[in-house]
């Protein structure tokens, strides 16, 4: 096994310079630098992880918080996990998933116990406890989501509002006049205040009434059998529904099954639009829905860059981004009919 000697002997350099490049204690030159690892590469040496923590006072763990006693861990959390310890793994750090409550007192614990040197925070409430918990802290972090009034935060966040009013341009430019919304309620009583519920909420409510389109609101568990019983509410409360703008992950399923068993036929008869979602979501169905994607893996990585920049204090302002949905065409939306389904 080679040691920090050999590395040393092979890059010209002394041991301490070897030292100072794996444990970071001390700034050496790019080249030097650049010597010393391609040694490291040819010997096939492996830093100690510990022993660079304890030289350098930092671990380089990141800890991406999930409140997973009151969110389940969809398929988009899981791309932002993802595509964020990828990009944590290409700026050396390693990124943990640390599944929490959102309950700002296990914040503190974990921020306190010394095992990691920054926080990526993820389902955000509009007023969050965990955010002002970190605010009156030491510990750098940095945002998946956004908070009532984000003024001083560094977060990057889905854009679900513009997001939102390109799916209704693009099934009013179908034809449909009446448009219904379906939601995850189950977010919406663990999480009070989720700020991606709210969001599109009002969204959906101030855009329907500006265009003077007919707006229907259902919401449902995001569960599979809770989709069908979604069903059975629209086709009760408002039949005449043409397009449904579906954003609850775990209901897709239960929800088209359930227009299967009504007789009703996508997008013959109503047409369907998967909202904030990912690919593997859209394909679980029959037809294949059309979707606006969940930009996660664009996000996961902007968030772990945000916090590296603060981390190495090489941030020239404070990281505030917001990225858009984006159109995957799928089989489930068409012309509005001409009559009910």
């Amino acid at each position: 096994m080679a040691t920090m000697s050999d590395v040393a002997r092979l890059a010209d350099v002394s041991i301490a310079t070897v030292s100072f490049v794996i444990n970071e204690t001390k700034p050496v030159t790019a080249a030097t630098r650049k010597r010393v690892e391609d040694a490291m590469r040819e010997l096939g040496y492996r830093r100690n992880a510990l022993g660079r923590a304890l030289a350098s006072k930092r671990t380089r763990i990141l800890a991406m918080l999930y409140p997973a006693l009151q969110r389940r861990l969809h398929e988009s959390a899981v791309e932002f996990f993802t595509s964020a310890a990828e990009r944590a793994r290409e700026l050396d750090y390693s990124l943990v998933l640390w599944p929490i409550s959102n309950d700002a007192d296990q914040v503190q614990e974990l921020i306190g116990n010394g095992f990691i040197d920054g926080v990526l925070l993820m389902e955000v409430q509009r007023d969050d406890a965990r955010v002002e918990e970190l605010t009156g802290s030491t510990m750098p972090f940095s945002l998946i989501g956004r908070t009532r009034d984000p003024k001083g935060l560094p977060y990057v966040d889905v854009d679900f509002e513009s997001s939102l009013v390109e799916v209704i341009d693009y099934l009013e430019g179908l034809g449909h006049r009446k448009i219904c919304l379906l939601d995850n309620g189950s977010a919406e009583h663990a999480l009070v205040d989720y700020g991606p519920l709210v969001r599109t909420r009002a969204t959906f409510a101030e855009e329907m009434e500006r265009r003077g389109l007919d707006s229907v609101h259902v919401s449902c568990p995001d569960t599979p059998i809770s989709g069908q019983e979604a069903v059975d509410e629209l086709l009760a409360t408002a039949p005449d529904t043409t397009a449904v703008i579906l954003m609850n992950d775990s209901a897709s399923f239960g929800f088209t099954t359930g227009l299967t068993k009504h007789g009703i036929t996508i997008p013959r008869d109503i047409s369907v639009v998967l909202f904030a979602s990912t690919p593997d979501v859209a394909a679980s169905t029959d037809p294949r829905l059309t979707l606006w994607r969940l930009p996660s893996t664009v996000l996961g990585r902007m968030g772990v860059e945000s916090l590296v920049d603060q981390l190495e204090n090489r941030a020239e302002e404070m990281t505030q981004s917001v990225a858009a949905c984006t159109f995957e065409e799928g089989y489930s939306t068409g012309p509005a009919p001409a009559g009910n389904p």
